[in-house]
């Protein structure tokens, strides 16, 4: 066996070890060691692509190996789980942006020279940088959006849609160009200029409660990107894993959309998520009225209750109450009480969030229940606690033709016995619209941040 046989062999060997890897992340019981298999298949390519570059540049590819790698050990370890959405969509946009400036240097490199690439290669580059420069400016303006840097609300400009059809119909045009005349990197510079344009204006526009959905969907793009950096570079590893992403991206995305009853294009056009004002004006509108609970007063009700179901939500995560709800739950079924979780695909700040924080607690996947298993048991539970969750348990999406999330999938806490929700005012959700459900007759609003208000949960049962 040759060199570049045994190269291409080791390649395979760890795409395969990747694929492997992702399929262990589908359960929190295998997470960690897919997790683990899939670093340890990314490592060996690494290694192998520097013995197969040769000694070129290596001094300055390892001073970037290690500054990049401290850098995310240190996030890793350092970002809480309530901002681990802000790192994702940043980490996104930098791998975006890194297959985009590959794809001009090596374009650069060529011009350069003088050389003509051939029409595959072009195509490859342009598809590199140009999504990749979407990706990068649309995901950094998600994590602005996610961070509070930048306003949630949706920003459009006069003529939105026309301006987004001509900046894409300009680059679209320039890449033709560079097959129909010279090859000229200045006409690439002026492409992925107006690429990271249009990323930013795209973005802007979509409102806060599309977020998830977002940074799915850019993570097809960088993942799509990266695959065609791999035909740059003639990386067969480098294919393999961006088409993993950009498959896995999309797939997420349209389960996303569908969780939401929405389309992609509803989603990137729709400017979802502009609100409609305070919610206590609004159920003052309606002629309800909230009715403040105690601590005590709730933990009678989830003690002497037969089913309690749990709704995490973002307010969970930002008070780092998943231990507490542990303790809670764990409390509850010492007593018989049957505890289950409620989770919505979309609660939280990105796909699965619930999920992770949840198994960081070690709560036991087989009370975890995804939307469409759980909706059909509200009307025989007791005591629905919701924690910080607002937009997916939102009635409105069921009752209110006219609600900016009307038909959209929510979770039919309303149908419980009781219900109790956690929250830290009055305020709306991400979507920025009204909650009715504040307001319903079996519905008690439990004020205060939610790690004090669980744990006084727990020392009120643990009284009884």
């Amino acid at each position: 066996m040759d060199r570049r046989n045994a190269f291409d062999l080791a390649y395979l060997a760890c795409s395969a070890g990747i694929i492997f890897g992702l399929k262990q992340l589908a359960s929190p019981r295998t997470a960690v060691r897919g997790n683990q298999i899939a670093a340890a298949a990314m490592a060996i390519i690494i290694a192998v692509t520097l013995w197969d570059s040769g000694s070129h540049n290596l001094v300055w590819i390892i001073a970037g190996m290690v500054i990049g790698g401290a850098i995310g050990a240190y996030s890793a370890r350092a970002v809480k789980m309530t901002a681990m959405p802000q790192m994702v969509a940043l980490f996104n946009g930098v791998g975006g942006g890194a297959a985009a400036l590959i794809a001009f240097s090596e374009y650069h490199t060529a011009t350069s020279a003088g050389l003509t690439l051939p029409n595959n290669q072009v195509v490859s580059t342009l598809f590199s940088a140009i999504v990749g420069c979407i990706s990068f400016a649309g995901s950094m303006i998600a994590f602005g959006k996610l961070q509070e840097l930048v306003t949630g609300s949706p920003v459009t400009l006069p003529g939105q849609k026309i301006v987004n059809a001509v900046l894409f119909l300009v680059i679209l045009a320039l890449a033709v160009s560079q097959f129909v005349s010279t090859q000229r990197e200045g006409v690439l510079a002026i492409a992925m200029v107006l690429a990271l344009i249009l990323g930013v204006i795209m973005v802007m526009a979509i409102g806060g409660a599309d977020m998830p959905v977002v940074i799915s969907l850019l993570n097809s793009f960088t993942g799509l990107s990266a695959a065609a950096t791999g035909f740059v570079l003639h990386n067969n590893a480098l294919i393999i894993a961006g088409t993993l992403v950009g498959a896995s991206g999309t797939l997420l995305t349209q389960m996303m959309g569908r969780a939401m009853n929405r389309s992609i294009t509803n989603v990137v056009f729709g400017a979802f998520g502009t609100g409609s004002g305070d919610a206590g004006a609004a159920a003052g509108g309606a002629g309800g009225q909230v009715r403040a609970t105690s601590p005590d007063d709730v933990a009678v009700m989830l003690a002497y209750a037969r089913r309690v179901v749990i709704v995490p939500g973002y307010g969970l995560a930002v008070a780092q109450a998943q231990h507490n709800v542990r303790e809670l739950a764990d409390q509850l079924e010492r007593r018989g009480v049957d505890v289950r979780y409620a989770i919505h695909p979309v609660a939280g700040r990105m796909p699965g969030h619930m999920n992770v924080l949840l198994a960081e607690a070690d709560v036991p996947y087989t009370q975890l229940y995804e939307m469409d298993d759980i909706n059909d048991e509200f009307g025989r539970t007791d005591v629905s606690l919701v924690i910080g969750a607002n937009d997916v348990v939102n009635p409105a999406a069921k009752n209110t033709p006219g609600s900016p999330i009307y038909g959209m999938p929510v979770l039919n806490v309303d149908q419980a016995k009781q219900v109790v929700v956690m929250k830290r005012s009055m305020a709306t959700g991400f979507a920025g619209i009204d909650n009715p459900l504040f307001v319903e007759p079996q519905t008690v609003m439990y004020f205060g941040d939610a790690k004090d208000s669980v744990l006084k949960l727990v020392a009120g049962v643990k009284t009884l």
